[in-house]
């Protein structure tokens, strides 16, 4: 029936296999919960934990391997034929999450996608760039999805059928953060595969200080530089380097350097602000990528 894969680093998962195991229990299916650690600095003992858990397993990959390839081997070690695809530091909202899932698997059997939110709750001041961005430009309606369907879905609350991840793997290239996601959807839309979009979200309860998001954002930019200098993906598959492009056309990336360049601490001052403006955060993206090149 269903292999849940859970990959992780530094987090502890073990609250959230706890939930996804009592609902699985209680719709007597049969299924497996995999937690794959990508060699973590902390949280090992408590995850650990998890093998005690029946139908549980944690385990710790031998070297580093990147998000895209974790999946990828979660998904070759796993049993059933759906997998459903999590995030560590998410938690469902609803006590009948796998209940919503496993209802449609009978009717659907390619990809469903049930949404991301984040709490309402407003964290402290060197948190709010990340609960902010992820609010405004992550958590979308349904019926926002439903109009884009393959620009709103993330490499997570995903469940498919373990055949079609085998034969439409995550970028194993992809070794640093950034755009799995985009490229993984840009092959299901190739291949013309169909997502369903439903009412069924996890909360995000990422709490990463924005000075640490604005490092991993720097380094997405650079992922996408690079995935594009080595032609796995084009300038309009994503909204940053399609802007630039559009921008390159009328000669406009060196202002767009120049200011970058004189107001880039006076950007970062506000972004790690308590209320740090998300048009700044993009400008800076773009200022940042028009560096690289």
């Amino acid at each position: 029936m269903l292999s849940i894969l859970i990959p992780v680093y530094n987090y502890d998962v073990y609250p959230l296999v706890r939930e996804l195991k009592k609902q699985a229990d209680s719709l007597g299916i049969v299924y497996e919960i995999i937690v794959q650690d990508d060699v973590s600095q902390k949280f090992i003992s408590e995850n650990t934990a998890i093998n005690l858990l029946p139908n549980c397993t944690f385990s710790v990959n031998s070297e580093n391997l990147g998000r895209g390839k974790n999946i990828n081997l979660l998904c070759s070690s796993s049993k059933h034929d759906y997998v459903l695809i999590m995030e560590a530091d998410a938690l469902p909202e609803s006590e009948f999450y796998l209940k919503n899932y496993i209802s449609l698997l009978s009717e659907f059997s390619t990809i469903i996608f049930g949404g991301v939110k984040y709490s309402n709750i407003i964290p402290p001041k060197e948190k709010i760039l990340r609960w902010k961005y992820g609010i405004s430009r992550e958590s979308k309606t349904l019926d926002y999805r439903l109009q884009n369907k393959y620009d709103f879905v993330f490499t997570w609350n995903l469940l498919l059928r373990k055949e079609i991840l085998l034969k439409n793997p995550f970028p194993e290239f992809i070794r640093e953060y950034g755009y799995e996601d985009a490229v993984f959807m840009k092959t299901l839309r190739v291949n013309s595969i169909p997502v369903l979009h439903i009412e069924n979200p996890l909360i995000h309860y990422n709490d990463e200080n924005s000075i640490d998001f604005i490092k991993k954002s720097e380094s997405a930019v650079n992922t996408l530089h690079q995935l594009i200098s080595n032609k796995k993906t084009e300038y309009k598959d994503i909204k940053l380097s399609s802007i630039y492009s559009i921008l390159k056309k009328f000669y406009l990336i060196g202002v767009v350097k120049v200011i970058y360049t004189k107001n880039k601490q006076r950007i970062l001052n506000n972004l790690t602000s308590e209320n740090p403006n998300l048009y700044l955060f993009d400008f800076y993206k773009l200022g940042y990528y028009s560096i690289l090149k």
